[in-house]
């Protein structure tokens, strides 16, 4: 839905998405995603989900296979 669109100046592909949710929190992607760019975020180091979707953009992940039913082991 978001993949090839270009959202705050950024290029959306799935590793941007994928590095994103995982070092900013997927529900902070998706309202970044959704709103269009307007909402912003910061993680405690101050990177933005905009300066993890630009440099983790455009990997090959195409070897990652989909687990619907992935879950974490804490």
């Amino acid at each position: 839905m978001f993949v090839g669109k270009k959202i705050d100046g950024v290029h959306i592909t799935e590793s941007g998405i994928l590095a994103a949710a995982h070092l900013a929190g997927a529900k902070n992607v998706k309202k970044y995603l959704r709103s269009n760019g307007t909402y912003k975020f910061n993680d405690a180091f101050g990177t933005s989900i905009k300066d993890y979707m630009s440099k983790f953009g455009g990997y090959n992940i195409s070897n990652i296979e989909a687990n619907k039913y992935a879950y974490i082991i804490v």
